[in-house]
């Protein structure tokens, strides 16, 4: 997701037919997640570690929900010495571009975060890859930090490919956290800093429509 790679408006038209072809989504209503935390039992802030392709995007998915305080753009799945963009975004890691998500769950439940993350926030029925960012460190997957976000995770996983919500198979990776680590200042907050940047423009914007569309209900007022 380098600045360079949509810098001319062809490049802009093909990332576009990237993100509409991508989607793998029948249409049908998406579920809500049949198995959940309960409502309020979790202790104060929680946090939910998502990797869904370029961090950017996913993360100003999620910084529009009511209930999510902050949304932090890093890396998971690998160690703290290569936690370096640069480095990651070569395919030299392990790592996932992932966001860390601090949330309220007396406001809004890990299930209905995994809502949003399935329905909106990325396609996961692509493998290693989403949209036009190819490479393991755009994989999908789900960084758990507990045998309830496990055990939720897995659920709505099984739910979704009963119901046969996509056509094709879900590929996300269900995963224990073994560490969150923040990518540079410079990827913080990138998409509503530069909400006129190409490649903002092509992947992000349309999930923020589709966010706004479809699931009015859970966003900030």
């Amino acid at each position: 997701m380098k600045l360079e790679k949509f810098a001319g408006p062809v490049l802009l038209a093909i990332a576009l037919l990237c993100f509409v072809g991508g989607s793998a989504k029948a249409a049908t209503p998406f579920p809500d997640p049949a198995v959940d935390a309960k409502g309020g039992s979790e202790q104060g802030k929680q946090t939910a570690v998502l990797a869904g392709g370029c961090f950017w995007c996913t993360a100003a998915v999620f910084e529009q929900l009511d209930g999510v305080d902050k949304v932090v753009a890093g890396f998971a799945g690998g160690d703290a010495a290569s936690a370096n963009y640069e480095i990651v975004s070569a395919g030299h890691t392990n790592h996932a571009e992932s966001i860390e998500i601090t949330y309220d769950p007396v406001k809004i439940s890990y299930g209905t975060l995994l809502k949003i993350f399935f329905s909106v926030a990325h396609d996961p029925t692509q493998l290693n890859r989403q949209g036009p960012d190819y490479g393991r460190q755009y994989r999908s997957a789900i960084f758990y930090k507990n045998d309830e976000q496990k055990r939720i995770a897995e659920a709505y996983i099984k739910q979704l490919s009963e119901m046969q919500v996509f056509k094709k198979p879900i590929v996300t990776e269900v995963t224990p956290l073994k560490g969150f680590y923040p990518a540079e200042d410079y990827h913080q907050r990138f998409c509503s800093r530069h909400p006129n940047d190409p490649y903002v423009m092509a992947n992000s914007v349309p999930k923020l429509d589709k966010l706004k569309k479809e699931d009015g209900a859970l966003l900030k007022r």
